[in-house]
């Protein structure tokens, strides 16, 4: 919700599309305005719509197989992409062995999904373009490369974890080399760290983007975008990329007005500003108190990581965070009005309606927790 909660100008847009009719299982005015403005922003010229970010994710990953012909997929090991079958799979959890970093093993994340399609999603280290070469040349079971990398930019759900410089061209040019479809899904970056995402704020391009949260000012709203060529699985019928709710007028109207009147570049400046104003007082506490961590962030996203050593990967999360420490920090700042997303291992999100005394608060409640801490 980087437009805030309630935004009176989505409301405004919202309460008069409401009265045109709320539901056609058709496309209207809005949807195109929005497709225009996100291949604009993303530089994606084909774009459809979904409900939500697993929905898109799953497209996603349908369209990829259909154009390669392939079936395995690939992610990074740690990432979460949305809770169907293909996706649930070696995400950020509790595991005693993981595997070498060249044989990261496929964890099902739950029970009731498939030992198959388990077998067909195989996990690679986050900023590790090595390791990624080495898993889509060693043949699978099916003897056949992935159709796909599906792949936060920037992993969102072990903290916030950033980029090794060269890292994301890297994967760039090795996913092309080897004809993989290479998907970034920015359901949780698209929007929030930049007004073009990950892709505006790290210079790479992917073959496919899938969006959702931000971009439907608070309605569910998700989205796919591609290439021509990609997408051209969908435009000749070769994939059913349908859903009734697909673009519905409610959700494109606020969408529009999100994007037209809201993300604005004032916007956007506005929420660096804060950013880098709670980044700062974040790891000024940390610095006063001698407390295990550090900040970070980019555009609207950041957090605070209790590690000793710098966070890389999966690996490196689990190894170093402290659980006990992100657990208490998110009681402290629930018990002084700052509520934070409620999984303990999640960033923070700014809004175009914070404020300063807003941002001060969360890096107050840093500074009681690390007083009450420090030795007598």
């Amino acid at each position: 919700m980087i437009q805030g909660h309630a935004h009176p100008v989505i409301g405004a847009a919202i309460r008069e599309r409401y009265e045109k009719g709320t539901h056609f299982a058709a496309p209207t005015e809005d949807s195109v305005v929005v497709a225009e403005e996100l291949k604009r922003r993303w530089q994606i010229p084909q774009w459809r719509y979904t409900n939500s970010g697993s929905e898109a994710t799953m497209d996603a990953i349908r369209i990829a197989r259909a154009y390669t012909g392939r079936e395995p997929v690939m992610k990074i090991f740690g990432s979460y992409h949305g809770h169907h079958d293909s996706v649930m799979v070696s995400i950020a959890g509790e595991y005693e062995e993981i595997g070498e970093p060249d044989a990261l093993v496929s964890v099902p994340y739950g029970a009731g999904i498939p030992r198959s399609t388990v077998d067909l999603t195989f996990a690679v280290p986050y900023n590790d373009a090595r390791s990624m070469e080495h898993r889509i040349e060693k043949p699978t079971k099916e003897g056949s490369k992935p159709a796909c990398v599906i792949m936060e930019a920037s992993p969102m759900n072990m903290r916030l974890i950033l980029p090794e410089p060269g890292y994301l061209e890297a994967v760039r040019e090795i996913t092309e080399r080897h004809g993989v479809i290479l998907i970034f899904d920015e359901v949780k970056t698209g929007l929030t760290l930049a007004a073009g995402g990950a892709v505006e704020r790290f210079g790479v391009r992917p073959d496919m983007v899938t969006l959702a949260k931000t971009l439907g000012g608070g309605f569910p709203l998700g989205a796919v975008g591609g290439s021509e060529d990609v997408m051209s699985v969908v435009k000749d019928g070769s994939v059913y990329q349908v859903g009734t709710y697909n673009g519905n007028p409610l959700g494109m109207a606020a969408a529009r007005s999100s994007l037209t009147d809201v993300l604005t570049p004032d916007a956007y400046r506005h929420v660096e500003r804060l950013n880098d104003r709670l980044i700062g007082a974040c790891n000024k506490v940390l610095d006063e108190f001698g407390l295990p961590g550090y900040s970070l962030g980019l555009g609207a996203k950041g957090c605070v990581t209790f590690a000793a050593e710098k966070v890389t990967d999966y690996r490196s999360f689990q190894a170093n965070r402290d659980t006990d420490l992100s657990r208490l920090f998110w009681l402290y700042c629930f018990n002084r009005g700052v509520f934070t997303a409620p999984n303990r291992d999640q960033e923070w999100t700014l809004s175009v309606t914070h404020t300063e005394q807003a941002v001060d608060a969360y890096a107050s409640a840093l500074h009681d927790l690390a007083a009450d801490l420090a030795p007598a």
